[in-house]
């Protein structure tokens, strides 16, 4: 992976041709700028790289992926998302490609894996030395989303009986092929895990000191076939870099690194945000995505809000006559469903967040009930206080009186709703993110007309 590889076809830059100040490497590849361009990446760091790669399309990727050495390239891939990878990967050369697999990371190759076709997994797998292919291998057989799936087995695992100036000797034999050397784990003669040993603790240690002296407290811990985000989410709550990973037998078989940590997190994050807006989520750079492939992914999720929203349309032509009795209730539609449904949505969305991050459990139900019960209210009252007013001035002060009794009711029972529902989907094992705030919205429409008008019904006798 030189720049002996570059493809013949595309010419260099003279010496003597002006080059544009450009800051996109998209925009120096393009003008064929060869020399420019290897300077650019010489001078950016990986992250920068990877994203300017997967805002392009796939021959120019491959071209400028090509210009960077075999080291820089590891670096540069692995920042990559899966769907990225695939794309590099198809235009690599056989040497090349056997080269950029086997210095993955186990972890990180085994979620490639998962995610390019068939094809290119066998000619992976089949370019990987003997044990790279085991330790991919091993890791393929968790389940996706668990945190074997993310873990890495490259452990620098430390024998409890050993003192510090043997165990700092065993660090610097095995660290070199571990991911990480700063967490090591301490195991009894049948790998169990007893504790963990942080590596400023060996390097600051007196070196007669035994290792199981340094220990601490009981260990934190992880199952492999557990949840990868609750995982995650428990190195975030207590500030841990590493995170031991166990067999349902205690014994150690990897860490949780805190970069893979931050990945689960920011995928866990972006699912419950598309799927909160009303969209489904998806893998790849928005830039690099086009058009149609974008419309795909918010179709169905528009197509079945249209048809909920058909309850509205329902509703309406049900409380038809009470509309022909006091037309002016119909100026305040809008303003009645948009509060309403913004007062659920503000709900829904707070909800899911605290379930996420573990500040709300399923058994806090009826807490949560009360608690967004009041705060609808209460913001109830304040838009009621400016509604009643702009009512008056338009219409009198009876309309008026309606809509203020009805916002108040709306946004009450609207926060209650949003606040509610993704308790109830984690109850019934359904993702709390799905309750979107677009279908809370549609929910809170149709039934905030129910109350608008019943309400209109009571207050003016018709």
């Amino acid at each position: 992976m030189t720049q002996t590889e570059l493809p013949p076809a595309v010419p260099t830059v003279a010496a003597d041709i002006p080059v544009p100040e450009r800051d996109s490497l998209r925009d120096i590849v393009d003008c064929h700028h060869l020399t420019p361009a290897v300077e650019w990446l010489d001078n950016h760091p990986p992250h920068v790289i990877a994203d300017e790669l997967a805002r392009m399309d796939a021959v120019t990727a491959v071209m400028s992926f090509r210009l960077l050495d075999k080291d820089r390239a590891l670096a540069v891939f692995e920042e990559l998302e899966p769907v990225d990878q695939q794309q590099i990967l198809a235009g690599l050369r056989d040497q090349s490609f056997r080269d950029l697999v086997e210095g993955m990371d186990p972890d990180d190759r085994a979620r490639m894996l998962r995610e390019v076709p068939a094809k290119v997994a066998r000619r992976v797998l089949a370019g990987l030395s003997p044990h790279e292919r085991r330790m991919t291998a091993g890791l393929l057989g968790y389940p996706e989303g668990s945190v074997g799936f993310y873990m890495t087995p490259e452990v620098v695992a430390l024998p409890r009986n050993l003192p510090v100036s043997e165990a700092l000797h065993m660090v610097r034999a095995k660290g070199a092929t571990a991911e990480t050397v700063y967490t090591l784990p301490v195991v009894d003669a049948g790998r169990r895990l007893i504790g963990v040993v942080e590596l400023r603790d060996l390097v600051l240690g007196s070196p007669d000191t035994m290792i199981a002296e340094l220990i601490a407290s009981e260990p934190v811990s992880a199952r492999a076939t557990g949840s990868a985000e609750k995982a995650a989410r428990l190195m975030q709550g207590a500030n841990l870099i590493n995170l031991p990973v166990v067999d349902s037998e205690d014994r150690l078989v990897g860490l949780l690194t805190i970069d893979d940590a931050v990945e689960v997190i920011e995928a866990a994050d972006s699912e419950d945000m598309a799927r909160q807006a009303g969209t489904s989520p998806w893998s790849g750079h928005y830039m690099a995505a086009g058009v149609f492939q974008l419309a795909r992914y918010r179709a169905l999720w528009l197509m079945l809000l249209l048809v909920a929203a058909t309850l509205t349309v329902t509703v309406t032509n049900f409380f038809e006559p009470t509309l022909e009795q006091a037309a002016h209730l119909a100026l305040f539609i809008p303003l009645l469903i948009g509060s309403g449904g913004n007062a659920g949505a503000q709900a829904a969305t707070t909800c899911v967040r605290a379930l996420a991050v573990g500040e709300v459990r399923v058994s806090d139900l009826l807490a949560v009930i009360w608690r967004e019960c009041r705060v609808g209210l209460l913001l109830g009252c304040m838009l009621a206080a400016i509604g009643m007013v702009i009512g008056t001035l338009f219409v009198g002060l009876k309309i008026a009186v309606v809509v203020g009794i009805a916002l108040v009711i709306i946004c009450g029972w609207a926060a209650t709703i949003g606040g509610t529902m993704p308790l109830l989907a984690k109850k019934l094992r359904i993702d709390p993110a799905v309750i979107s705030a677009p279908m809370v919205t549609t929910l809170v429409d149709a039934t905030g007309l129910v109350i608008y008008f019943t309400t209109a019904k009571v207050v003016l006798g018709i």
